[in-house]
């Protein structure tokens, strides 16, 4: 069973999972037709295959710390800290720590 998007006007919690963190999966928080919001959960070490989205995208670190390859460099983002993409920017990311990231991608559809 899939979770719902959030709808127009509707309040979406994004605070810190903390000590559940482990037991919550990714999950898509606002799909529309040009916007698509998502947490991204990672447990320490996981990392998502490289890739890039269709359009530009911001990546927000809500809790736990990540390793973000883009633009030929590797930086860390710690809870707090947000970087911005261009569109179809290769990256890839790795959890130094359990993490969750608040992802949101203005697509690209053609």
């Amino acid at each position: 069973m899939s979770l719902p998007h959030a709808a127009s006007g509707e309040l979406i919690d994004v605070r810190p999972l903390g000590a559940s963190l482990r037991q919550t999966s990714s999950s898509t928080l606002v799909r529309a037709d040009h916007l698509e919001v998502f947490r991204l959960v990672l447990a320490a070490g996981k990392a998502p295959p490289d890739h890039k989205a269709s359009g530009a995208i911001t990546i927000q670190c809500l809790e736990g710390a990540v390793e973000l390859e883009a633009h030929g460099r590797t930086q860390i983002l710690r809870a707090g800290s947000m970087v911005y993409l261009s569109d179809a920017e290769p990256h890839a990311v790795k959890a130094l720590e359990d993490s969750s990231l608040l992802v949101t991608v203005l697509l690209r559809r053609v």
